[in-house]
């Protein structure tokens, strides 16, 4: 009966494949010098807020896109449009918890990158499966707010391993949440000691110039 029976290894080979795809799509974003940012977070941690935020801080040095992607809805490109001069535009993922290669290009595409110097795709809500999935992206990001506690580089081991950048966001709220800035950072750095981290409030703005001018630096080098 074995002899009859082949077992295909699924997960690996959607990997694979989505690995060679990511790699192909990030050449081609480095050859139109294009940076692309994948920021990826879980739900209410303040992506598209630290993203106005962002946005509003370079786009006279840097021509800059985004990607909203979501299961449903267009709350966010809508507040990129409104709030920033930016170019957005929305990805549904048609119940996707996460974005791939092949989805992401769909969004470089319709977006057109040619012309920017940065794109950036906000990713799903989700701590689990966007950590995942390489996007083709040049540099992965991700924000854990406050309120949701310092203990997530233990819990999500993968998100903050594959990122080269965390956001702290929400540390004006610090002293109303059991929330301790060192050891955050003892378990970030326990999962990537590479990793570099920006504590900021991206509605009072404080620390998001740091934040700002590191991007812009890495921009600038990719663009090169």
């Amino acid at each position: 009966m074995t002899d009859k029976m082949k077992i295909i290894e699924v997960k690996q080979s959607v990997f694979a494949d989505n690995d060679a795809d990511a790699e192909k799509l990030r050449k081609e974003l480095k050859s139109e010098k294009t940076f692309l940012l994948n920021l990826m977070s879980a739900p209410g941690s303040g992506k598209t807020t630290t993203l106005v935020q962002t946005i509003n801080r370079l786009e006279k040095d840097l021509k800059i896109g985004v990607m909203e992607a979501d299961i449903d809805s267009d709350v966010d490109a809508y507040t990129i449009a409104e709030k920033t001069n930016a170019k957005s535009i929305q990805l549904h993922t048609g119940g996707m918890c996460h974005l791939d290669a092949d989805m992401t290009r769909q969004g470089v595409k319709e977006l057109d990158t040619k012309d920017l110097d940065i794109a950036i795709l906000e990713n799903v809500g989700n701590l689990v499966c966007p950590a995942e999935f390489d996007t083709g992206a040049s540099m992965n990001v991700c924000i854990l707010s406050v309120p949701e506690g310092d203990d997530k580089p233990l819990k999500y081991p993968l998100m903050f391993t594959i990122c080269d950048a965390m956001i702290i966001n929400k540390i004006d709220v610090c002293d109303y949440f059991d929330f301790d800035m060192e050891k955050v950072r003892e378990y970030a750095y326990k999962r990537n000691p590479n990793l570099k981290i920006f504590p900021i409030s991206a509605k009072t703005g404080e620390g998001v110039d740091e934040w700002c001018n590191w991007l812009k630096e890495k921009v600038t080098e990719w663009n090169k």
